[in-house]
């Protein structure tokens, strides 16, 4: 073999192993990029079943936040129409206290 020969065959044997180390690069690539992707379907699915879970949530809040403001407008009606009724009471008795006194202040026949 001449001299040329033997600096092309180190060439080619250089090349081979380059080429060679790029496709295993490229494998190991691939399989991190593999399990990137399962990962990321993971958290995706994950946070797909978050999200129905929030949605969920954010209904029953409503719905419960809607309750208790109708039971806060009803509590608030009561107590008002309760405090007529007192002050009715407190004017009936008034009344009543003062149609006795002037009962027993009467002559006798």
């Amino acid at each position: 073999m001449t001299q040329q020969e033997i600096v092309l065959q180190g060439y080619n044997n250089e090349l081979v192993k380059c080429i060679e180390n790029l496709c295993m690069q490229k494998e190991e690539l691939n399989k991190q990029i593999q399990q990137e992707e399962e990962e990321k379907n993971k958290l995706q699915r994950e946070i797909q079943v978050l999200n129905e879970q929030l949605e969920r949530v954010c209904e029953n809040l409503a719905q419960k936040v809607a309750s208790r403001n109708e039971l806060d407008k009803i509590l608030a009606e009561t107590e008002a129409a309760y405090m007529k009724i007192l002050d009715s009471s407190r004017t009936l008795l008034n009344v009543l206290k003062k149609e006795v006194g002037n009962l027993n202040h009467m002559p006798e026949v």
